[in-house]
């Protein structure tokens, strides 16, 4: 991806590889997408570079293929974006389209945060840290939505649906992020 990034009037990142999930729908009419939410995740758990999470927002994990697939390859879930650990952005869903990303949620008092964010993935897990790659395409990628949507905060994963979720979790470096953010 190059170093400048935009989203086009079709909330398609430019430059951005696209893995197409079939989890997705509308947004409700008129709605602004006003949140970022962070999240990590890895398949399988705590290993990275394999295709299961593609495979996963693509409802095409192979339930054989590891015993913990076994337990979520019925999950209807994708994300807009996933940044893999050596900074690759792929997008699943269209930014003006509701991605099943948060789940039950809630942020400043308003349920079901799907329908007014933005998912991004890190691979990685909880207990190790996100490498320079994936911050610098982060940084990237926020600032191309943040020219296109009225972004007015992050939240990470955990923030919006704290009895469920940990992440990004606690090697989510919020002080580094939070220098790239340009809040309204």
């Amino acid at each position: 991806m190059p170093n400048a990034a935009e989203v086009n009037a079709d909330g398609w990142l430019v430059g951005a590889r696209q893995v197409l999930s079939p989890n997705h729908d509308a947004r409700p009419e008129g709605t602004p997408v006003e949140l970022l939410v962070i999240h990590n995740i890895s398949l399988p758990p705590n290993q990275y570079g394999g295709p299961g999470i593609e495979q996963l927002f693509a409802n095409a994990l192979d339930p054989n293929e590891h015993p913990y697939y076994a337990g979520i390859a019925q999950l209807r879930v994708s994300a807009h974006f996933l940044i893999r650990r050596d900074g690759e952005v792929v997008q699943f869903v269209s930014c003006n389209d509701r991605a099943w990303h948060a789940g039950v949620s809630s942020w400043r008092g308003r349920e079901r945060c799907n329908d007014f964010s933005l998912g991004v993935e890190l691979e990685g897990c909880d207990t190790e840290p996100f490498t320079d790659a994936q911050y610098e395409a982060l940084a990237r990628v926020v600032e191309a939505l943040q020219a296109r949507y009225p972004l007015c905060d992050c939240q990470g994963h955990s923030d919006i649906a704290p009895d469920r979720k940990t992440d990004p979790g606690p090697c989510f470096d919020w002080p580094r992020f939070r220098r790239q953010w340009h809040a309204p």
